[in-house]
């Protein structure tokens, strides 16, 4: 009975190092993606670029580059605040590599980052304040527009 504690022991942990050009189920994809199963299949519904082999009784497993696709569509999504139309435009524009494009052309927008003494003065100016002090009012006058009508 020990001798089958120590196979388990091995062979789950064998499991986990599966290579990177393995096929994976739709639990490990889930897992992988950290998203539900049924937003899975859902997505396969809305992107027929995803295409995952079904063997017997339905079992799905996914390629790596359909796991690829599902990591882009799942970063424009949540991350880059595309709706499902707005990736499906975007795919049928420009195909798969569009995604990768996109994630390339975002990564190459962040600005770099600013010295302390060039934030500072970037936040002294007096036209910011003025700017900032008008965002203000506006946003107060806007509160009091809706508690009026509450």
């Amino acid at each position: 009975m020990a001798a089958q504690a120590g196979e388990r022991t091995s062979g789950s942990s064998r499991r986990g190092a599966k290579s990177k050009a393995a096929f994976r189920t739709i639990s490990e994809v889930a897992d992988e993606l950290d998203v539900a199963q049924h937003v899975l299949r859902f997505w396969e519904t809305k992107f027929h670029q995803i295409r995952p082999l079904k063997r017997g009784g339905g079992r799905r497993y996914y390629r790596p580059e359909d796991i690829e696709l599902l990591r882009q569509i799942k970063r424009l999504l949540y991350t880059e605040g595309y709706t499902i139309k707005g990736v499906q435009r975007l795919m049928r524009h420009g195909g798969v590599a569009a995604l990768q494009n996109e994630q390339a052309e975002v990564v190459s927008q962040v600005p770099e980052p600013e010295t302390a003494s060039e934030s500072a003065g970037a936040s002294s100016s007096s036209g910011d304040k003025e700017a900032i002090k008008k965002a203000i009012a506006e946003l107060e006058a806007c509160r009091r527009l809706l508690a009026a009508r509450a």
